[in-house]
């Protein structure tokens, strides 16, 4: 049997507020066991689990891996402006007048993520 991705770690100066971010934009849960100030704080959602890990060095350079969401239950343009309102901002935009496309995001310290369609919308262009 091949390996199995248990989890995405993310370095931070700090665990607990990131992890709080993320629990919102994923609607996940951060262990019951995770506080502030803990070195590593685990998000668990029905799709991922997110560990983010306390690191003395700042970020420096773009991230080298990133994640993609997906909404599920809103559009995509629905989902840029409710993770706006989290926090996030936009990095690039990159949708077309035809629909496709994406929005590059940052999470509050700044890891890029994109937004892409949701599959109704994927569903609906594909029909068209």
């Amino acid at each position: 049997m091949a390996s199995l991705v248990r989890h995405v770690t993310f370095d931070c100066a700090d665990p607990y507020a990131l992890a709080g971010f993320w629990a919102a934009v994923l609607d996940g849960t951060i262990a019951e066991n995770d506080l502030p100030g803990d070195p590593e704080v685990l998000v668990t959602s029905a799709g991922t689990a997110l560990l983010f890990i306390a690191v003395p060095d700042a970020k420096v350079v773009k991230n080298r891996l990133h994640v993609d969401l997906q909404p599920q239950d809103r559009t995509r343009d629905e989902e840029v402006e409710r993770l706006l309102a989290l926090g996030a901002t936009v990095v690039g935009d990159h949708r077309k007048p035809d629909g496709a496309g994406w929005v590059t995001m940052a999470d509050p310290v700044g890891n890029e993520f994109c937004v892409e369609r949701s599959a109704a919308e994927r569903a609906s262009a594909a029909a068209s």
